[in-house]
């Protein structure tokens, strides 16, 4: 994983609970923190830092993955708005991740493993969104489409369909951006 999703998991566990918990965090995963954002390091650090975080916050593992994506992206929007600032929606802004976010984040950071959705519109006007990637991170993409929502301050609706933590061959999201009310 690329050192950037570290500082971002950093700065986020550093605004919301201060840098006595980063540090518990680190020293519960046994790492020692040191991520430059162009560097590549183990899958195992990144999810050793979860573990220690549901731990110390008494959340399950997909919680604070959810998490980690709502509260990162404003973050995002702070240190990359050019991504942000082509988009009125949350929608079209979903839809540009596999063409230009991640295409850019590529770029940017060699050898970065980014996961690869397929969208579809469903029958009742909903986004069905195909989530593949070995990590299983399901959650953090949960997480960052619904931040991406508050960013945009609109609401989404979001149904986890099927889940390779169920068993399904890969993950399968509804999503739905209700109408504001008249």
């Amino acid at each position: 994983m690329k050192g950037v999703v570290f500082n971002l998991l950093e700065e986020v566990v550093r605004r919301h609970h201060g840098e006595d918990l980063w540090d518990d965090l680190l020293d519960d995963a046994g790492l020692d923190g040191a991520y430059t954002s162009l560097g590549s390091y183990a899958d195992a650090d990144i999810e050793a830092l979860v573990a220690a975080a549901a731990g110390k916050l008494g959340l399950q593992r997909e919680d604070v993955l959810r998490w980690f994506g709502q509260t990162a992206m404003p973050v995002l929007a702070e240190l990359y708005p050019a991504f942000f600032e082509p988009h009125s929606s949350s929608r079209t802004f979903v839809l540009g991740v596999n063409s230009i976010i991640h295409a850019e984040v590529r770029k940017l950071y060699t050898g970065a493993e980014c996961p690869h959705f397929n969208f579809r519109d469903d029958a009742d006007g909903a986004l069905l969104m195909d989530y593949r990637s070995s990590r299983r991170m399901c959650a953090l993409a949960q997480g960052f489409i619904e931040g991406a929502a508050s960013h945009y301050g609109e609401a989404v609706d979001f149904r986890h369909d099927s889940c390779v933590d169920r068993g399904d061959p890969h993950c399968v999201f509804h999503i739905r951006w209700p109408s504001p009310a008249a």
